[in-house]
């Protein structure tokens, strides 16, 4: 067996942010949680998706004024550099989501991955974005990512943070297959994400339970399949009465939860990951150059949807 090598590893998972809350009480809420993270020994913090605004694309507005309330045109702004500042003061790394507005006036569902010493080390752009971008007036809400996303355009990559291989997903990214293993074949350790899962699927009368139990299934056997911690944070409850799911988990190589939230409001969940335990499954049973066969997997990239079968 490898060597133990330990990481205090946190999931800040945020309750409900609503239209009212400005960004300076939002980042009050996250640097109490990074404090108490720290005192509990984390070294990285993951904060959810979209975590500075309550989650917009419920909402039908032109783009314009999503862009003027809810998006980033730099990262950290004036808003948010108390949290860097806070992070680099207690030594601790994060990643959070948020709009992201870039000088060419894209719009990106965004993350970024931020060091011990508070610099960014990676960026990631939403890919699977889900809904749809027409308004849907007879919809309780709207899902309108693709109306105000553009799909990301970094692809799934890996980065060292603080010498821990770690790669970066968002939300819907986080039920997609591909995902993990492109990230796994870049020797991934650790993945981390945030979601903003709404309970209530206004595309068919989908149990309001199977919101949670897909959402941990994908996480388990995505970790177990790719031998990676997983680390996903929510943010969750009823923001203006639109509730989303919370169910924060941190998942290990095994594929088992080791930490889970409790509650849907603010609450931190924090474990003493080994990352030698990965090592043992790439090399015994997701040993992937030893085993893996390719030549065999074409259609993955070749068709974007179902076909007939291959003759």
């Amino acid at each position: 067996m490898s060597s133990s090598r330990p990481l205090g590893l946190a999931v800040a998972q945020l309750g409900p942010i609503h239209l009212a809350d400005t960004r300076a009480q939002v980042v009050k809420r996250l640097i109490e949680m990074l404090r108490e993270a720290k005192s509990r020994g984390a070294e990285m913090v993951v904060f959810p998706e979209l975590a500075l605004t309550t989650f917009f694309p419920r909402y039908w507005m032109s783009e314009e004024e999503a862009v003027e309330r809810f998006f980033e045109t730099q990262m950290p702004n004036a808003a948010t550099q108390p949290l860097f500042d806070e992070a680099k003061r207690l030594g601790v790394g994060f990643y959070i989501g948020y709009a992201e507005l870039t000088p060419e006036g894209e719009r990106f569902n965004t993350s970024i991955m931020v060091n011990r010493a508070g610099e960014i080390v990676g960026k990631y752009r939403k890919i699977h974005l889900p809904g749809h971008s027409d308004h849907k007036p007879d919809a309780p809400f709207q899902h309108l990512e693709k109306k105000f996303f553009k799909v990301g355009n970094l692809g799934f990559r890996v980065f060292d943070a603080d010498g821990v291989k770690t790669g970066m997903c968002i939300c819907n990214d986080r039920r997609w297959p591909e995902t993990y293993r492109v990230l796994a074949l870049q020797s991934a350790e650790l993945v981390v994400l945030g979601y903003n899962t709404p309970s209530h699927n206004i595309h068919w009368d989908e149990p309001v339970h199977l919101r949670t139990s897909t959402h941990l299934v994908s996480l388990m056997a995505n970790a177990y399949q790719n031998a990676v911690w997983v680390a996903a944070a929510a943010k969750c409850g009823k923001e203006d009465g639109f509730h989303m799911i919370g169910s924060s988990a941190i998942v290990a190589p095994t594929g088992e939860v080791v930490a889970r939230s409790l509650t849907e409001d603010d609450e931190v969940i924090c474990v003493r990951a080994d990352l030698a335990l990965g090592d043992n499954f790439r090399q015994h049973v997701f040993n992937f150059a030893k085993h893996r066969s390719p030549e065999h997997y074409r259609l993955i990239v070749e068709r974007t949807g179902a076909g007939e079968p291959v003759a």
